[in-house]
């Protein structure tokens, strides 16, 4: 059970999140949870589908963001998170399983995504405080200034979503997967 009230439609949610639901259902056909756990607070909500817009807008491409999603929500063991990224990283991004438990590893099948996966997995894992090596690695795979920008900026993203839903204990709506015992 959530910790945190999930109202339980668009209509049940502050008045302010209300259009900002609307627009999450016109994307994907539904709202998931998580964006109704976080639209207890409308300027939230705002803020988080603002960066994911803008993100979305950016440089790296959708299959490189699911394999982003899939190692921070392993290494910050969120539940909820590994779910739906399995759910989009299949059926949107249309990677297979051998990619999905290589992301969730912190690498990848593919030599210039698992670059950006393992660059993304030690920002995680080291809370930003990587070194000058694993800038150079990222970069000399290929990635620009800018693409290592991104790949920080997802990390904090999908670290921003997987502590809401591990405090809030939001409930998974999605086929339920469940990070690895450390």
């Amino acid at each position: 059970m959530s910790r945190i009230p999930t109202p339980a439609s668009i209509e049940a949610s502050p008045a302010a999140a209300q259009p900002l639901l609307e627009a999450v259902k016109k994307q994907l056909s539904v709202v998931p949870n998580l964006f109704r756990v976080v639209a207890n607070s409308p300027a939230a909500l705002e803020g988080y589908l603002g960066l994911n817009g803008a993100l979305g807008k950016g440089q790296l491409d959708a299959r490189t963001r699911e394999r982003i999603a899939m190692a921070v929500a392993e290494i910050n063991g969120c539940d909820y998170c590994l779910s739906a990224h399995t759910y989009l990283g299949k059926n949107l991004a249309k990677l297979d399983d051998a990619e999905l438990a290589a992301n969730r590893e912190g690498g990848s099948m593919d030599p210039m995504a698992a670059a950006a996966v393992r660059f993304a997995a030690k920002v995680t894992r080291e809370r930003g405080h990587v070194t000058d090596a694993d800038v150079q690695a990222v970069k000399a795979a290929g990635y620009s200034d800018g693409q290592v920008i991104e790949i920080v900026l997802h990390v904090a993203l999908n670290t921003l979503t997987n502590y809401v839903n591990e405090v809030a204990k939001t409930e998974i709506d999605f086929p339920v997967v469940q990070h690895r015992a450390k």
